[in-house]
């Protein structure tokens, strides 16, 4: 991030030679024994009696979700659970005859406190009111509503603060919620633009069963070459899926500039966030700089680059580190998901104190 310096918390092990399989669950089991057993294991006592409240933030297609599952897959759905503001919006949208008439809405009602009626929330949320944005004291409400369904549990927050005037919300959502008095923080995600575009412009989506997938950074066990329109194509390998062509979603070509706004927001967002006090910040960085990565790193937890080409009707792989320049214009690497894991449970032994 432009102006920004995130520390490079490495995950090489002395002594350790073995390759794990970062794209099998069992694989990454292995992995995150080996690299932080310890730190696992003091969580995991941790979250017999404890729980905490993490906000994730970081510009759209920094992998917020990517993590926050990969973190539960090592602890546990009974103990995790991430919550989407923007999932929680939606699902209320979709379903508002029936949430009108639930427990829920009587509740809202009585919890709602803002500078327009609730009417009038309801209207801007309903889509009926375009002169009224949905209220940061709906969207608070609304959370307290969900956020009641998981007692007992941690909670990665996706989604706030989404503008700048709700960062001192955030601050102390916990107290607003009467969420115990259990640690908070900001996880912080630093993702080069660079990054983010080459996800956005080789993404290939089943037309069938939606599963993504990447032409460039991440593909299928199937790839074909048509040579009428010399392109290659990947055929997804969903199980569940009967192998069809997966296919670019229109405007997706143009990388990050349809959502440039967006991410911009996001970056000023994240640098209030960084800026503040009195609050435990984890901060994760996705990629690496080239001269660095030797000494931090492995081989295999750097993302591969999967360059394709054919040869008498046959598609040949080519694969090699994918390298590329961030925002500060420092040659880098970009680190698979596990190794950014690893350095996020070393960053929470240490904000949790134990």
């Amino acid at each position: 991030m432009r102006g920004l310096e995130f520390p490079i918390i490495g995950t090489k092990v002395k002594g350790l030679k073995q390759k794990f399989d970062l794209s099998s669950p069992a694989g990454r089991a292995e992995y995150f024994q080996a690299k932080v057993g310890d730190e696992i294991k003091h969580i995991k006592d941790y979250l017999k009696e404890n729980t905490f409240i993490a906000y994730l933030l970081g510009k759209k297609n920094s992998g917020k979700g990517t993590y926050s599952k990969m973190f539960t897959e090592i602890f546990g759905e009974e103990k995790v659970a991430t919550i989407s503001v923007g999932d929680i919006v939606r699902e209320t949208h979709a379903n508002w005859e029936s949430f009108v008439k639930s427990p829920k809405y009587l509740k809202l009602k009585s919890i709602y406190r803002g500078y327009i009626s609730l009417d009038e929330a309801v209207e801007a949320l309903l889509g009926r009111s375009t002169e009224k944005l949905l209220p940061t004291e709906f969207i608070l409400a609304l959370l307290k509503l969900y956020i009641e369904d998981y007692e007992g549990k941690s909670i990665f927050i996706d989604g706030l603060p989404r503008e700048t005037d709700q960062v001192s919300y955030s601050l102390f959502f916990r107290d607003l919620v009467n969420y115990r008095q259990d640690p908070d923080m900001f996880i912080l995600i630093d993702i080069p633009e660079a990054v983010i575009s080459e996800r956005i412009k080789y993404r290939r989506i089943c037309p069938v069963c939606q599963t993504s997938r990447n032409l460039k950074l991440l593909i299928t066990s199937k790839i074909e070459y048509d040579p009428k329109d010399k392109k290659f194509y990947l055929i997804c390998d969903n199980p569940s899926c009967k192998g069809e062509r997966m296919v670019e979603k229109e405007g997706d070509e143009l990388g990050i500039e349809p959502i440039r706004t967006r991410l911009d927001k996001d970056e000023e967002i994240l640098k209030k966030t960084f800026a503040l006090y009195g609050i435990p910040k984890i901060l994760l960085r996705n990629h690496i700089p080239v001269s660095e990565a030797k000494a931090n790193f492995d081989d295999y937890e750097i993302t591969p680059e999967y360059v394709l080409k054919q040869k008498n009707g046959k598609v040949l792989i080519e694969e090699k580190p994918w390298s590329f320049k961030d925002d500060n214009g420092v040659e880098s690497f970009s680190l698979l998901a596990p190794p950014v894991i690893v350095s996020f449970i070393k960053q929470l032994v240490e904000v949790l104190e134990i």
